[in-house]
This record gives C-alpha cells, structure tokens and sequence, in this order.
C-alpha cells in the first residue's frame, strides 16, 4: 500500500503561489470559501472523512526548505523575495478545513484570508482521491504498466510534433503514480515534455513548473468590482503584479465571448496567449485566431494552452485544426495521472463565496463554455448572465 503522505509544501499546482503572491500585494484583507463539489455523485464509504481529517491534519506539518526555497528564487525569478520569506514561513491550518460526512455523501467546507486558504484545494483533492482508492477499490496496474503506458502517450505526442505538460495533480492516483509518470515523461518524451503543474515534482525531476492562475482569480474580481469589470480587472492587476511575466490568460471564467470582448488590443498584445479549460476546443481556437486578426495581430506569434480533459485523440483534431493558425500546446492531467486502473473521480473544489477587503461575503461564480461546469447558485448564475448579457446556455 502507498503509505506516502505529501512531502513537500510545494505539492501543490504552480498557479496556487503566483495567485498567492498577487493576494498578499494586492488583496491582504480579503476572505474566501471553498466548497467541496461531487460531480460523479461518488459513494464515499464509512469513516472516510475521519481518515481525511487524520491526513488534513498532516499538512500542517509542511514547511519550505531552504532548499526549495533557493530553487524558487532561481527557476520563478518573478516571486519576489517578501513572498519567498512569507511562504517560508506559512503553515497548513488544518482548521481552516471542516469535513464531514453523512452515509456515503462527503462535505468539504474551506474558510479563511485568501492569502491562506488558496493552497488547500489541489492537497484536498489529491487526498480525497489517493484515500479513495486506498479503501476498497480495486488494485492499481504495476509500476511497470504505468511507466510504460505513459511512455507509450509520450511517444504519441511526439509523432503528433505537439508539446505537452503534465496538469494531472489534483486528480491523481496518488503521488507514487505522479512520479512514475513524471519518471516516464521524462525519459521518454524528448522535446514534447515541457513541464509540469506540479512545482516539488519539477525541482526533483529538473523541469519547468508550468501556470498562471486560474478561474477563482476572476471570480473574485467579480465580487470586487462586479461582472462587467472581473476579466479586464482581474487582467489588469495580474500584469501590474507579473509585468509581463506568466503571459497566458484563462478565457472561460463567463465564457470565451465575454472575455475577448474584454481582451482589448494591450491585453491581446501584451499577454502571450489564452487557455481553454470547456467547450469545443476547434470553435474556441476558431474564434481567439480570428480575434488576433481582428485586432491586426498575427495569430502564429500566440500560443493556446489547451487542457480540458485531453487524451490523445482530442489532442490529434485539435493539432490539425491549429497547426499553421496559431501556436498550440498541451496541459494533460488526469489520463497522465490517473491511468491506473480504476476509474478517475469526477471531483472538484471552488470558491463559492468572498469577502473583499473587508465587506460582506458576496457569492461567485463560473461560467463556463460548457454549461455543465457552472458552479455557483442558480441565482448568481442568472445575475452573471443577465448582466453580461449571455442568453444562451453553452
């Protein structure tokens, strides 16, 4: 049995400390809730959340090194040295955390200073899942199958002349599994492997860590300033903090039309690209390279990331409508990370309510170009719409 609790404070996706560092400079006063979403409606059996909170309450254990620390000040030079002391002195609060759980439905509830609970929820959901599949789940393939399945992937994507990351943290089998695969990637995927989310496994493995941020920083946005204003908001303060740095915006926080409505000429010169996270990837490519032709930018000096939920034939249709029209690469998680066996959760963690410097706690939400992954109360989701004007659903 993998017995292995997180190491490392730096388990965690990369985009959760470059969002943190722009909280701390930009929003110290702000408060945030995360809640726990079961999408697959998953049966969780008895005495789980016990053992979640047994392993919540490991975190807190977790510092960062000296070590990891000189390689952040190396390998993200735009971390600054305030932000690098800070995280050196931050600890996991397990009390942030409360778990519960009735038959086989879990409640996951998060609360605190953003600045402090931005980086529980890729731990909660990588624990959820490897203690799922620790309790009565059938067994994983050998280590052997996994490191040759990836490098067979591996090997795919560098026919297929793409670049791919590795985004599988927070739906992983467990970190064992993580490493294998970044075992394998590495050996095997030449100049296809770029990188990988995961910033302790790209210290140990000598790669690039890879993100930006990611919907909750818009989502605030939103309750600070208001729909109309969180894309260009939320754009505004992550070049005032990165100064052209981490150049790829995401687009589908209220959908891809909202946002390039919004991703004026600076914006679409200065930032390096876009990512999709839902809908038709082909139609969301279509639409961004005709949008840099609008704005009379060459769609071949920009690059999509793409990662929403990848396998090699989605990659394949996307790399033929793409090459050619605009520069592309690849963010691939779960069929990376959690290829092992059984089935992968269809899990989530979100903020679903903030309190911006000090006012009353404003419910967000998302929404995205899949109407499916809406998150929030139906009637925020209407007030979003309606004030965005989007009337159709995805």
């Amino acid at each position: 049995m993998e017995n292995r609790i997180p190491i490392s404070i730096l388990d965690n996706d990369f985009y959760k400390f470059t969002m943190q560092q722009g909280v701390i400079r930009l929003f110290p006063y702000a408060k945030a809730r995360y809640r726990f979403i079961n999408r697959g409606r998953h049966s969780f059996p008895p005495g789980f959340a016990e053992k979640l909170r047994g392993a919540v309450g490991e975190m807190r254990l977790l510092a960062l090194t000296r070590g990891e620390k000189q390689y952040l000040r190396i390998a993200c030079p735009y971390l600054d040295p305030l932000y690098l002391d800070f995280l050196e002195g931050y600890r996991y609060d397990p009390n942030e955390v409360v778990i519960t759980q009735h038959g086989g439905q879990l409640e996951v509830h998060v609360e605190g200073p953003w600045y402090r609970t931005i980086l529980w929820e890729v731990p909660l959901m990588f624990l959820i899942c490897e203690l799922y599949y620790r309790q009565g789940q059938p067994a994983r393939i050998s280590d052997e199958e996994v490191m040759a399945r990836t490098a067979a992937k591996a090997g795919s994507f560098s026919e297929l002349g793409v670049t791919v990351a590795e985004f599988g943290t927070r739906r992983r089998f467990s970190y064992e599994v993580h490493r294998l695969v970044l075992q394998a990637l590495r050996a095997n995927g030449g100049a296809a492997f770029v990188g990988t989310s995961n910033v302790h496994l790209a210290m140990e493995y000598g790669t690039k860590p890879i993100g930006t941020h990611a919907h909750e920083w818009f989502m605030f946005h939103a309750a600070r300033y208001g729909f109309k204003m969180a894309n260009a908001m939320g754009l505004e303060h992550w070049v005032q903090v990165y100064r052209g740095d981490l150049g790829i915006a995401l687009a589908d926080t209220y959908t891809t039309d909202v946002f390039l409505r919004q991703f004026d000429k600076m914006f679409s010169k200065l930032f390096d690209g876009v990512r999709h996270d839902s809908g038709d990837p082909v139609v969301f490519a279509q639409k961004v390279i005709e949008h840099y032709k609008s704005m009379g930018i060459d769609p071949l000096s920009k690059t999509i990331i793409f990662s929403d939920a990848l396998n090699y034939d989605k990659v394949a249709r996307i790399t033929e409508y793409c090459r050619g029209r605009i520069n592309m690469s690849f963010g691939i998680g779960t069929n990376l990370t959690n290829d092992a066996g059984p089935p992968a959760l269809n899990i989530v963690i979100k903020m679903t309510e903030a309190s911006a410097q000090g006012e009353a706690w404003a419910p967000v939400v998302k929404l995205s170009d899949e109407h499916g992954k809406y998150t929030g109360d139906e009637q925020t989701i209407s007030l979003a719409k309606s004030s965005l004007g989007i009337t159709d659903n995805p």
